[in-house]
């Protein structure tokens, strides 16, 4: 099926699911997914395992320039954006100079738009850098993904590259101590032969336990929304998204749903 990637270091604005108008930022090259995963579901096609050329990341003052450019334009326009949305070509905390990026990003938020939030998807794989850890704790949307309290799940729905261990990444989500909204993409199919569902009872048992562990701000489940580089994925139905999100507001946890 058809994927894309982003075109450009600062993209949008864009009508996000979960965020609302979202301007987005893109550490990543504007030719190439760069990423600590290969998730089967991600829009913008499956990871290189091997790249024909180095990877050219953007330079921290061409963000900044950018970035700045953009919110000037949006504030004449009176365009001001809900959050400011660090995603892109993969993960975005791979950047050598995320902490300082998101310093600028700070700066220029306050200086144009105050009101707005500053978000960053990410699969937790850096968690364990200091200072993208310290750099997380001060945006106002740090989201975080855990598809699966398995790691034989995790590693086939996310395929993470080189090492990892999912025990790790829990308790270095519970470090936020609940400065942290979990993300859970729900799907189902199959891949390379084998059955793929997180939603089924076992799942979900063990995937709340987790999320009582980290005891997260906030909870963002979904599902599949546009084309996938695996055509043997499904969408899992809203109902049954909202049936997961009721178990999941039982333990007193906010919830957002998008199907």
């Amino acid at each position: 099926m058809a994927t894309f990637l982003f075109d450009k270091i600062i993209f949008g604005p864009v009508k996000s699911r979960r965020l609302g108008v979202s301007l987005g930022i893109n550490l990543l090259p504007t030719n190439v997914k760069v990423c600590s995963f290969d998730c089967i579901y991600c829009e913008c096609g499956r990871t290189p395992k091997k790249y024909e050329e180095k990877a050219i990341l953007p330079k921290r003052a061409e963000v900044r320039e950018r970035l700045e450019e953009t919110l000037k334009n949006m504030v004449a326009n009176n365009q001001l954006p809900d959050v400011i949305t660090f995603a892109g070509n993969g993960e975005p905390t791979l950047h050598p100079e995320f902490p300082e990026i998101i310093d600028d990003t700070i700066e220029l938020r306050d200086k144009f738009t105050p009101n707005a939030r500053i978000a960053v998807l990410s699969n937790a794989t850096m968690l364990h850098k200091k200072s993208v850890f310290n750099a997380l704790l001060k945006i106002k949307d740090n989201i975080q993904k855990l598809d699966s309290a398995f790691e034989d799940t995790v590693r086939m729905l996310d395929i993470p590259n080189g090492s990892f261990n999912l025990e790790k990444v829990v308790k270095q989500l519970e470090s936020f101590k609940g400065k942290v909204i979990i993300q859970t993409m729900f799907i189902r199919g199959t891949f390379n032969g084998h059955k793929i569902d997180n939603t089924t009872e076992n799942e979900i048992s063990a995937w709340l336990k987790l999320v009582q562990r980290i005891n997260p701000s906030q909870v963002m489940i979904y599902t599949i929304a546009r084309d996938t580089p695996i055509n043997t994925l499904e969408k899992v139905p809203l109902h049954q998204l909202n049936s997961i999100a009721k178990q999941v507001r039982s333990f007193g946890f906010d919830v957002q749903v998008s199907g």
